[in-house]
């Protein structure tokens, strides 16, 4: 009889609790590491939207450091072929800038292109995320008579939420929302003294209401380097 008590098995009340606390300790390992793995992809998620918000700030400065308008038209400007501006646009939730440019990279050693380039600014809906806005950038290395149309469009930075744009007149030395150099009624053959850039981008992933789980907000203010149209050959 002792020998039958010694070999005996678990009953099912010791079995039930063993697989309890088995388990609450299971929960407890799974509940820890699916903190750490949500953590680090937050971490990785914000670290990339803050690389690509910079990327996006630093080519816009780029360009616009380079930006020019120049007076050189024939004489009979019926015949123009190309017409050079300076234009910014309010928008939501992303103004517009189009501009010409000193920063076309020649790619092809035998390619009939300048250093000169038509670029624009602007926010566009997303076509992989519908409901979100993307900050994109136009290019085109033929200058034609159309400078914010035409050439190819990319995306500079997804899921905007803001992309303002400001512009010191040095005539008032005032902060202004637009800017066009092409117009009479506006800042015509002039060219801002800087521009002010305001990029916010949305930092994590967004809640079934659409509202932020926060955001990343870059400014910087850029220099216009060539304020005055280019007018060397004219007499």
């Amino acid at each position: 009889m002792r020998a039958r008590r010694s070999l005996r098995g678990f009953t099912l009340l010791e079995l039930i609790v063993a697989i309890t606390v088995l388990a609450f300790i299971t929960m407890l390992l799974y509940g820890a590491f699916n903190g750490m793995k949500h953590t680090r992809d937050g971490l990785t998620r914000v670290q990339d939207r803050y690389r690509e918000g910079r990327i996006a700030l630093s080519r816009l400065v780029r360009d616009l450091q380079s930006a020019y308008i120049s007076q050189h038209l024939p004489i009979n400007q019926q015949i123009a072929a190309l017409k050079t501006s300076f234009m910014g646009k309010q928008s939501t939730p992303a103004d517009r800038i189009d501009f010409n440019t000193f920063t076309n990279i020649r790619r092809d050693r035998n390619s009939h292109v300048t250093d000169e380039l038509e670029v624009s600014y602007f926010g566009e809906d997303s076509l992989e995320t519908p409901g979100t806005t993307d900050l994109v950038r136009r290019s085109s290395q033929y200058l034609d008579l159309y400078p914010d149309k035409g050439g190819r469009i990319d995306v500079v930075a997804t899921d905007i939420d803001l992309f303002d744009l400001a512009f010191l007149d040095p005539t008032t030395s005032q902060w202004v929302d637009t800017w066009d150099s092409t117009s009479a009624t506006g800042q015509q053959n002039r060219m801002p003294l800087f521009v002010r850039v305001t990029l916010v981008v949305n930092g994590g992933r967004r809640s079934a209401s659409g509202r932020l789980r926060g955001s990343l907000r870059f400014e910087t203010t850029v220099p216009i380097n060539i304020n005055q149209p280019l007018s060397f050959a004219i007499q």
